[in-house]
């Protein structure tokens, strides 16, 4: 006698996680961080939006897991939150090798030749570097949204090009420098991404809403 499929929202088990954090993965991709709710996703997955508690403590949590971060940027930029905006861009640089440098390099290579091949996962990295990056770095700056939309991006591509041209392309000299060498040659150009003057007269491009 053949089983009877069972009807109804799933019930808690891996199978259920898996549909929950492949649905977030999915929103979180088309609509962004803050454009995605808890219980859309519940929706979703088909399952209730207690489900989803079960498994994760809230978004945050549950949006690391989307991405599968091997270190956790607010942990890894506390040092540099802590310090004077001003003051940041030298502080900013350490921390980024460090992590880099450490033994979570190889998943972070591996997110990253992700990204190089899927949109889903890019438009998730888009959202780690404004809402768990950006938005530690440049907290405590007076600036209007637009100019710390700006900053997030300037900020983001210098530190992607940093990682891009050391950690996957291996660019000599670049490669096998120190971290003091590097961050004393990056960091005047990353502090001037984070507090410096911008002169940016935009026309016709509407960037995304704010990262804060």
């Amino acid at each position: 006698m053949n089983a009877v499929p069972r009807r109804g929202r799933r019930s808690g088990t891996a199978t259920t996680r898996g549909a929950i954090v492949d649905s977030a993965r999915r929103l979180f991709a088309e609509h962004g961080y803050d454009g995605t709710s808890l219980r859309e996703i519940a929706r979703a997955a088909g399952v209730d939006a207690a489900m989803v508690h079960h498994y994760f403590a809230g978004k945050d949590e549950l949006f690391g897991a989307c991405i599968e971060l091997p270190a956790d940027p607010r942990a890894v930029l506390k040092g540099v939150a802590a310090r004077d905006p001003g003051d940041r861009g030298e502080a900013l640089v350490l921390a980024l090798l460090g992590v880099w440098d450490s033994p979570v390099q190889p998943a972070l290579l591996a997110l990253l030749r992700g990204v190089a091949s899927s949109t889903g996962q890019a438009a998730l990295l888009r959202e780690v570097l404004l809402k768990r990056v950006a938005a530690v770095v440049l907290a405590g700056l007076e600036d209007d949204d637009a100019v710390l939309r700006l900053r997030a991006s300037l900020l983001a591509s210098q530190l992607m090009g940093l990682v891009m041209a050391r950690y996957l392309l291996k660019l000599e000299p670049l490669a096998s420098a120190g971290h003091a060498q590097i961050a004393a040659l990056f960091a005047p150009a990353v502090q001037r991404c984070l507090t410096g003057p911008l002169d940016w007269h935009p026309v016709g491009i509407h960037p995304p809403d704010g990262i804060i």
